[in-house]
C-alpha cells in the first residue's frame, strides 16, 4: 500500500458496500485519509459508528463530506486536496432505472461529468469509474447510463492532463447492497420459498474482495482511458439459488420462479467482440486501451479491422461455469455470510 502513504482518497457513494470493502481493507494501512462522499447521513452516520466500534484506533482517518454528485459545487469542495478519487456514486438497480430513465441519467451520467471535472480541475492523480457488465451491449436503461458514464471517462481521459482515468467493468457483486442473496437469505429465514426469475440465466459472479482487487489492478496497471474487467467465472441463478439454500437450510424444491423482470438479460457480457479484438490478456484481468483515433476519419478508410469477424465476446455463458459445489464454496467464503452463519449483524 505505500502508493497511498499519506494520501487522500475519495470515495463517492462511499457509504454503499463498495466503501465499506474499501474501508475495511484500507484503514489499517499507512493511507492517510478516507473522505467518504455522499448524501444520506443516517448511512454515514451508521458507518462512524460501525468503524468507531470496530477499529476505533484508526477510524479517524475516516472523514464524511455531505453532498451529492449530482451537484458539482459539493464535489469541487470535497476534491480539495484529494489524490485519488474511486467513483462508485450510481443508480443500479435494473427495474427502478427502467421505470424512471432521467433520474439514472442525472446520477450515473451527469454526476460522472461532475466528477472527472472537478477531480481534473482539483489535479487529482488518479479516478478509478466502478462500471457493470450491463454496460457491454446494453439494453437497459441502467446499462445504457453506465456505457456512457464509461463514455464520458474515455473522451475526459484524452483532456485530462496530469489526471489517469480509468473504469472497471464489474459482474454480479454477491452479498452487496440490493443483490439477490441477501433477499433470499432473509426469505428462508421467514419461512417463505425462495424467488428467482429464471434458472438458466447466467451471471458472472465476484466477491466485494475480488472488487476492491479490480480498482485497484486498474489503479496499479491501468493507462488513461483505459477499461479493465477481471476473468470471472459464472454460475445459472439456479445453482446460486440452490448453493443458498444448502447454506441455510431452504428447500430447493419449493424455489419459486417468477419471471425475467424489467431490462433484464439472459446472460450478461464483460467484453463486446469489439473490445476482445483489442483486448490485452493481462493474467486474471483484460485491459481495453482506449481508443485514441481523432475526428479526422478519412486517413482510416484503407485500414480495417480483419481480427473483430472472428473473435468472441466475452459473456456468462462463455466464461469458466461453476457447478453447486464451487459455487457454495465461493459463497461460503464471503465475510458477508459467515456473519449471517454466526448471527453477527452486518452493515450493508
Amino acid at each position: 500500500m505505500s502508493v497511498f502513504k499519506d494520501k487522500v482518497l475519495l470515495i463517492t457513494g462511499g457509504t454503499g458496500s463498495f466503501g465499506n470493502a474499501v474501508l475495511n481493507r484500507f484503514l489499517r494501512t499507512d493511507i492517510g485519509e478516507i473522505r467518504i462522499f455522499s448524501r444520506d447521513e443516517k448511512k454515514q452516520d451508521d458507518m462512524r459508528h460501525d468503524f468507531q466500534a470496530r477499529m476505533p484506533e484508526v477510524a479517524n482517518k475516516i472523514k464524511f463530506y455531505i453532498g451529492d454528485v449530482r451537484n458539482k459545487s459539493t464535489l469541487k469542495y470535497a476534491m480539495k486536496g484529494v489524490d485519488y478519487v474511486f467513483h462508485a456514486a450510481a443508480l443500479k438497480q435494473v427495474p427502478s432505472c427502467e421505470f424512471f430513465p432521467m433520474e439514472a441519467v442525472k446520477t450515473n451520467v451527469i454526476d460522472t461529468d461532475n466528477t472527472l471535472d472537478a477531480a481534473i480541475d482539483a489535479g487529482v492523480k488518479c479516478v478509478i469509474c466502478l462500471s457493470t457488465d450491463k454496460a457491454a451491449y446494453p439494453i437497459n436503461a441502467m446499462g445504457i447510463t453506465k456505457a456512457i458514464e464509461e463514455k464520458i471517462a474515455v473522451a475526459k481521459s484524452r483532456l485530462s492532463g496530469n489526471t489517469k482515468i480509468c473504469c472497471t467493468r464489474y459482474g454480479n457483486v454477491m452479498c452487496s447492497r440490493g443483490s439477490v442473496i441477501p433477499l433470499w437469505i432473509d426469505q428462508i429465514r421467514k419461512g417463505n420459498p425462495i424467488t428467482l426469475t429464471e434458472p438458466k440465466m447466467t451471471r458472472f459472479i465476484m466477491s466485494l474482495e475480488e472488487a476492491v482487487d479490480l480498482v485497484l489492478f486498474a489503479f496499479e496497471h491501468g493507462q488513461n482511458g483505459d477499461i479493465l474487467v477481471q476473468k470471472a467465472p459464472a454460475c445459472t441463478i439456479q445453482t446460486q439459488a440452490e448453493a443458498v439454500c444448502e447454506l441455510f437450510g431452504g428447500k430447493k424444491e419449493e424455489i419459486k420462479v417468477i419471471g425475467i423482470r424489467h431490462g433484464e438479460k439472459m446472460y450478461e457480457t464483460l467484453l463486446t467482440k469489439e473490445e476482445c479484438a483489442k483486448a490485452e490478456d493481462m493474467g486474471n484481468f483484460y485491459r481495453v486501451p482506449a481508443d485514441n483515433r481523432d475526428l479526422n476519419y478519412d486517413k482510416y478508410f484503407k485500414e480495417g479491422d480483419t481480427k473483430r469477424a472472428t473473435i468472441e465476446e466475452f459473456n456468462s455463458d462463455n466464461t469458466r461455469r461453476l457447478n453447486l459445489e464451487e459455487t457454495k464454496a465461493k459463497i461460503a467464503s464471503l465475510t458477508y455470510i459467515q456473519n449471517e452463519l454466526a448471527g453477527i449483524p452486518n452493515l450493508v
